[in-house]
């Protein structure tokens, strides 16, 4: 597999057209092990952005899409890396990093299924803002910026449509922001799980020290909140892993007032 690799393979039940700057011996192919375009149909259209948009923008979406994949700790753009489209996570996980001026890169989100990025370059104009690598083997969907554009060309109202991804990212963002400023750090640590954990018993790769960045607090801080966090039957801990594996109490936690 090659890295940034577009697939033609045939999926949504067309054959996908080759991408950017890849020639086609660099272009993978989908295994029968992977997920395949039914299931990626339903995870996209039951979660996440792509799941509230109307049924025929959802069918163009998945007609103009092409599969990705990517290896774990594989980059899939940088930041400042030139404009390209949208992704849509289906299987494994992303991580999303900001590193502004020459910072030294910090976790800012991971995506799960159901998760898109990659929206500014379309809305802006501008390079890539943030750094996206896979925290393990993933499989996405890639819109082309081109493809975005015919489509808004077509009908500018569609427009609206790729915004929403936009103010939903933004509230992960509004969100993190208001969690950070509770004086209790494990509460902090609970909502900063509740942020980038969608579903349950699903396994995320995220180490203590990526969990402190997320909670500002210490990574001892951190082993002891998920130490009380599994005790309680909240979340399982894994190598460089957590689990939620009680959503409804976790949450309830993570949402209670401050003492």
């Amino acid at each position: 597999m090659c890295p940034r690799g577009h697939c033609r393979a045939q999926f949504w039940g067309i054959v996908a057209p080759t991408m950017g700057r890849h020639s086609d011996a660099e272009l993978p192919v989908w295994e029968e092990d992977l997920v395949g375009p039914s299931r990626a149909r339903d995870i996209l259209s039951s979660i996440g952005w792509l799941s509230r948009q109307p049924e025929a923008f959802q069918e163009e979406i998945f007609r103009r899409s092409v599969p990705v994949r990517y290896a774990a700790g594989e980059i899939i753009y940088r930041l400042g890396d030139p404009l390209g489209g949208i992704y849509g996570c289906v299987s494994g996980a992303v991580i999303a990093s900001i590193a502004p001026g020459r910072s030294i890169p910090h976790i800012l989100h991971v995506l799960t299924p159901g998760g898109w990025t990659g929206e500014a370059c379309f809305l802006s104009r501008e390079p890539r803002r943030i750094e996206l690598r896979a925290a393990l083997d993933t499989q996405a969907v890639y819109l082309p910026l081109d493809a975005m554009d015919q489509m808004a060309a077509r009908d500018p109202q569609l427009l609206r449509n790729f915004v929403q991804m936009l103010m939903m990212n933004l509230d992960i963002v509004i969100r993190s922001t208001y969690d950070l400023q509770d004086p209790d750090e494990q509460r902090r640590i609970a909502r900063a799980l509740r942020r980038v954990m969608t579903l349950e018993n699903m396994p995320i790769p995220l180490a203590q020290a990526a969990l402190g960045i997320l909670a500002n607090t210490s990574r001892k801080t951190v082993n002891a909140a998920l130490q009380r966090f599994e005790k309680s039957g909240w979340v399982k801990r894994g190598y460089r892993s957590i689990t939620i594996t009680n959503m409804k109490r976790l949450t309830q936690y993570a949402e209670s007032a401050s003492d």
